[in-house]
Formats: C-alpha cells, sequence, structure tokens
C-alpha cells in the first residue's frame, strides 16, 4: 500500500474523520484498514432501506459520510489506507497549552510536540490552570493527548500544525 504524499486529511470532514479514527482505535484486522473497509463498515451501520434511498434520492442538503467516502474512493483509490484521512488536531485545551508555548517570549524556535511536553513537566500547565486558562480536571488527558500525537508524529513535528482554529 502507497501512502498518499499529499496531506488528505484536510479533505475530510470532521464527521468523516472522527468514524474512521474510530475504526481505526477498534480494528484488529491483520491488514491495513483502506477506505473500502471503511465503506463497508459505515454500510453495515446502516439499514438497508435508507442505503438504498440515499442512493437514489439525495435529499439531504449535506452531503452524507457515504457520499463523502464514495467521492474519496473516487478520487484516490479503493486501496488507499484509512489512516491517511485521518484529521489531527490537538483539543481545545491543547491548543492554549501550544498557543502559551507558542508565544512564550523567551522561545527562539517553533515548539515541536516534544517541547510541549517538556513545557508540561516544567509546570506550564498547573500555571495556565491558575490563570484560569485551563481547567484542573483537564491536565491528564492532556498528557495522554499529546502522547499519542508523538507516538503518530514524532516529537520532533511542529506542535503550530495541530492548533485548532474553532
Amino acid at each position: 500500500m502507497i501512502r498518499n504524499p499529499i496531506d488528505v486529511a484536510n479533505r475530510v470532514s470532521p464527521d468523516l474523520s472522527a468514524l474512521i479514527e474510530s475504526r481505526l482505535n477498534e480494528a484488529e484486522a491483520e491488514q491495513p484498514v483502506t477506505l473500502t473497509t471503511i465503506r463497508a463498515f459505515l454500510v453495515g451501520l446502516l439499514p438497508h432501506a435508507l442505503t438504498e434511498t440515499e442512493h437514489l434520492h439525495h435529499f439531504d442538503v449535506n452531503e452524507s459520510l457515504l457520499d463523502e467516502l464514495d467521492a474519496l474512493i473516487e478520487e484516490f483509490g479503493e486501496t488507499a489506507l484509512a489512516i491517511d484521512f485521518v484529521q489531527d488536531v490537538a483539543s481545545e485545551p491543547l491548543s492554549r497549552v501550544i498557543e502559551a508555548v507558542m508565544y512564550d517570549e523567551n522561545r527562539r524556535a517553533p515548539p515541536t510536540l516534544g517541547a510541549i511536553k517538556e513545557a508540561f513537566f516544567s509546570g506550564l500547565v498547573a500555571r495556565l490552570v491558575g490563570e484560569g486558562t485551563l481547567d484542573e480536571d483537564e491536565d491528564d488527558a492532556l498528557l495522554a493527548e499529546i502522547d499519542t500525537l508523538i507516538a503518530r508524529y514524532g516529537e520532533e513535528a511542529l506542535a503550530e500544525n495541530f492548533l485548532r482554529y474553532e
């Protein structure tokens, strides 16, 4: 299987991205999960009458997940790896932590995910909780989230690429 050389995740809706990610987390397949695998899973979730109606009449103004997935399969092929279509953005609290590190006037280079994790252990999260920027109960989840991003992208990935803009 060949990985897509372009960032295709930014062309996927947040809902489809979340569905793909949840399926990847649950899948215990020996073979890589492809777009076709995700489509089969999605079709299996929908009642038969709904899938027929959906294909005959596009009554929904918004594009359905199945239609979006079909368009991706048409463009990138049935064997495209599903992992390439997962959007990775930091949660809102982690985005606040990343921004705090980015705007630190003592920082000379853009922060990496590894630098963000170091900031956790240097007391940044406690400071942000004290300032009211973060809630007290968010710190454990933030550490798990940064560890997940590091596991997937490595410590040297630029943290600003994961900022959530909402």
